[in-house]
């Protein structure tokens, strides 16, 4: 018996389908409108457009940035292409000022996605902040902030030298007499503690929480997380500050000899050894903008430091005696300074001139800065917190806090609004709102990485680690042209080829047959080819006369507009 085979029915699509009761000319309500149809064909003479409703962008082109965004993200100046350079470079150092400012553009539009702000604190009508107790803050403040102010007693050990990591989440703790601890500050978990049986004059964690430096009594030591010793090396010794560059992996330490060493941790050698011959060095702080050294000596002087060079970059005069306590802010552009003399003055590092001092009753013997600008001192066994002290000289501190014990150590934890104090008392940590960087950047340092992340980072890191001879006072010019060596070697060559490769050859005619090559044909050929780059600058000289014609009519247009018919009988 044979099959009949029925036709399948065509599916409708969603704009097809409608109710019996309806045809296409009908709405629901009743109304009778007349609709296109969805299949329509499209006009070919309209002007396609790339949204599908056929509707036009209000706003074309891309997203304006404002200015002082921009500035926000410049790292560099811009650099010049001038036409002595070949075209090769014109066009590299084009595409390269291409990439920095679509880069630029890009950063300054994900600030909508920050909605982070930073909140500083701020009393009722004629109360001084600094009478504010960390209690009153923590009563406050919601359970977790108000875990942050806490206190150890340690009394047997100290005083004690402390260390954040770049994420802010593991904190080392150095007694002078020998004891060592690690922990989760946050959490409050021990991860390693031992007693290394000698003086301790400071410490410091290397590139991850997983390592750490020591410097003893005679040799620097390095230690894992758990406490095992995995160096010690005997070139150090006599270390008493040590400072980590993260983006070059160089320890720099200064010692009581007289030396400023640098030791690479990615392979565990020593890449410079300089005698700064100015005595026994015990203040040492880096530039975090350009990795550069600033010690601090007792005949009243700072002085900047390089591992390529062995003379001092800079030496500023900033006391009249010796000086106690360095620090340099995260733009690199000012840094503070405290001496015998009991002055704590800021320097603008761009001019190497005193902005602001102030005189403190007995001196800071401690200073450290904020990711946000904040200036903590440390005078004797209070801890005095400054706010925009670059700009207006210091009458009263933004806080302040009395610890049990005199101040050994300070030091901003990361990303958080807290300051760690080391004192002979142990260790006090304090809640200072708007201290700490809201918004991180968690390709630079994530302070919620997991070990795969930390495995990872540090690979990149190695992979993309800097060369210690490119440390320098001003990193934009390593991105430069360096015109004068250019003309230099340019010169050179020319007195060893005895001629210019670079100069242009005079132009001569190919010879063609049939008279073609006479006297007369050969002069007009070179005189069309001698005033190419005449009509060249000719015509860009047209077309930038056309534009301004074009402003100045469409000024005119709009003053005209602007105008009234009464303006005419104005004398």
């Amino acid at each position: 018996m044979a099959t009949v085979k029925t036709a399948k029915k065509k599916v409708k699509r969603y704009y097809e389908e409608q109710g019996e009761d309806q045809t296409p000319g009908d709405n629901v309500d009743g109304t009778d409108t007349q609709t296109e149809s969805p299949r329509e064909k499209r006009d070919p003479t309209k002007p396609k457009s790339k949204f599908i409703s056929g509707a036009k962008d209000p706003f074309p082109g891309s997203v304006s940035v404002p200015a002082n965004h921009l500035l926000k993200y410049e790292r560099a100046r811009k650099s010049k292409v001038g036409t002595k350079y070949s075209p090769y470079i014109q066009h590299r150092l084009n595409n390269q000022e291409n990439d920095v400012q679509t880069a630029l553009g890009q950063a300054a539009r994900h600030d909508v996605l920050l909605p982070e702000e930073e909140g500083f604190l701020e009393g009722d009508e004629n109360q001084d902040t600094c009478t504010i107790t960390q209690e009153d803050i923590a009563e406050v403040v919601d359970i977790t902030s108000g875990s942050k102010h806490f206190n150890l007693n340690l009394n047997q050990f100290g005083p004690y030298r402390i260390n954040y990591t770049r994420n802010g989440r593991q904190l080392l703790l150095a007694g002078q007499r020998g004891h060592v601890a690690s922990l989760e500050w946050q959490s409050k978990k021990l991860t390693c503690e031992m007693n290394v049986m000698e003086a301790i004059n400071d410490v410091n964690w290397l590139h991850t929480h997983t390592m750490y430096a020591v410097a003893q009594r005679r040799w620097l030591y390095i230690y894992d997380s758990q406490g095992v010793e995995l160096h010690c090396i005997k070139k150090f010794n006599d270390v008493l500050r040590m400072e980590f560059l993260p983006y070059h992996f160089l320890l720099a330490t200064c010692s009581s000899t007289g030396f400023l060493q640098y030791l690479d941790v990615s392979v565990g050698k020593e890449i410079a050894a300089t005698c700064v011959k100015s005595g026994r060095l015990n203040v040492m702080c880096q530039n975090p903008s350009n990795a550069i050294i600033h010690l601090g000596h007792h005949n009243g002087t700072v002085s900047l430091w390089s591992p390529s060079m062995k003379e001092p970059l800079v030496k500023m005069l900033c006391h009249r005696g010796a000086v106690r306590a360095l620090s340099v802010d995260k733009t690199g552009m000012y840094m503070a300074s405290s001496g015998l003399d009991r002055k704590l003055t800021i320097f603008d590092l761009r001019t190497y001139r005193p902005l602001t001092s102030c005189l403190l009753p007995l001196g800071a013997g401690s200073l450290c800065h904020s990711q946000k600008g904040l200036l903590a001192a440390g005078t004797g066994d209070i801890v005095q917190v400054y706010k925009d002290i670059h700009l207006i000289r210091p009458c009263s501190p933004y806080m302040c806090l009395k610890v049990k014990a005199p101040i050994h150590g300070l030091q901003f934890c990361p990303f958080e609004d807290v300051l760690g104090i080391g004192h002979g008392g142990g260790f006090t940590s304090m809640i200072v709102p708007g201290a700490g960087e809201a918004n991180f950047d968690a390709m630079e340092c994530n302070p919620y990485e997991t070990k795969k992340q930390r495995q990872e980072w540090e690979v990149k890191a190695l992979l993309e680690k800097i060369q210690p001879e490119l440390i320098t006072l001003d990193p934009t010019q390593l991105g430069e042209v360096d015109a004068i060596t250019m003309e230099q070697k340019h010169k050179e060559k020319v007195e060893r080829l005895g001629f210019d490769p670079l100069e242009k050859t005079p132009f001569v005619p190919r010879h063609k047959l049939k008279g073609r090559s006479s006297s007369g044909n050969l002069l007009k050929r070179k005189k069309k080819v001698a005033h190419e780059e005449q009509r060249e600058h000719i015509k860009k000289s047209i077309e930038v006369r056309k534009k301004q014609q074009k402003e100045k009519s469409s000024e005119g247009i709009i003053s005209r507009a602007e105008q009234s018919a009464l303006d005419r009988f104005k004398k």
